[in-house]
């Protein structure tokens, strides 16, 4: 099998080749929906409840009203349903404004059926929870995670055509390198800085959270914390390397106290909670090296055991990376 690279980077689905932004996580979806009658059958069950044949259906792309400006994804089957679906990548939600917009839309439309989706990372728990309107004008606003729709890509691609099933196998494989997933192949370890004191008003340090709950916690991808949970994370204190974990899981959560009683319960942004595996760590003392004291590195999990510093790990992790990816 002939391989395709697109700047030394492996092309695996056709969908690649559109990139990882927003609106291309959109077109994916919307080709996928009008390509595969299958895929199309177990949204509609998902959002509306609707089983039943799907020829007549509209899938519309970046469609433009005024008022109402341009959707993402819109649904339509005359007389029957008018679905909008609001696409966002990452973890965050469309405000109560941006979700107005499209009241016009809907009141102009004589549909039995009427829904707005919100296509997100978020879990439908914390988007029920933060999204800042259930409803526009009547019309129910729906959350739905893309892990959600990979599912229901996974599911339909038993049911449908040879022709279906290769679409959905690519979309699958599409959503997860651009959305929100662990890449188990990985082996870059996200290595940070652990304060040796408890914070204030807490019951319990940062060492104590991982050396004795097996947890690490952190924002998700503000103030240049990973977006994507990384597949290692090492711990550094006291001036060395003190311990490298697999993440073996992780959760989205929003109040430390639901996780920790520790904590004192406060509304934070959308963080990451990782369970983490059995520590381990190279037989020889890694000192920190070259980096400020809360400084957050990515290293290649062999560099922390052939280096004397994490910052020589660093530095040598970069360059190779550099090589790589470097157009020949």
């Amino acid at each position: 099998m002939p391989r395709l690279l697109l700047h030394n980077r492996q092309i695996e689905t056709i969908f690649q080749l559109l990139g990882g932004k927003e609106n291309d996580i959109t077109y994916s979806v919307g080709w996928a929906l009008y390509r595969s009658p299958s895929f199309l059958r177990e949204f509609l069950r998902s959002t509306i409840g609707k089983d039943g044949e799907v020829g007549e259906v509209i899938v519309r792309l970046q469609h433009h009203k005024d008022p109402g400006g341009f959707t993402d994804i819109e649904l339509e089957l005359p007389a029957q349903f008018h679905i909008i679906a609001e696409a966002k990548r990452g973890w965050g939600l469309p405000g109560a404004d941006q979700l107005q917009k499209y009241a016009p839309r809907f009141q102009r439309s004589a549909y039995l059926v009427r829904r707005l989706v919100v296509l997100s990372e978020c879990s439908v728990e914390y988007a029920t929870h933060h999204l800042e309107c259930q409803d526009i004008q009547g019309v129910p606003v729906q959350p739905l995670p893309w892990k959600t729709i990979a599912k229901l890509a996974i599911k339909a691609s038993t049911q449908g055509s040879h022709a279906e099933k290769r679409l959905l196998h690519e979309l699958v494989s599409y959503l997860g390198r651009v959305t929100t997933m662990q890449s188990i192949d990985s082996n870059w370890v996200y290595v940070v800085s652990l304060a040796s004191g408890t914070p204030e008003g807490w019951k319990i340090s940062w060492i104590d959270i991982v050396k004795e709950k097996h947890r690490y916690f952190h924002p998700v991808g503000t103030s240049g914390w990973p977006k994507d949970p990384p597949n290692y994370v090492a711990f550094r204190y006291y001036g060395r390397l003190q311990s490298i974990h697999h993440i073996e899981a992780y959760e989205v959560f929003s109040d430390p106290h639901e996780k920790f009683p520790e904590i004192p319960s406060k509304q934070w942004d959308p963080s990451y909670l990782y369970r983490l595996g059995a520590a381990f760590a190279p037989a020889s003392e890694v000192r920190t090296g070259n980096i400020y004291p809360s400084g957050r590195v990515w290293c290649m999990l062999d560099t922390l055991f052939t280096c004397k510093t994490i910052s020589d790990a660093r530095d040598k992790s970069k360059k190779r990376q550099e090589k790589v990816e470097s157009p020949e």
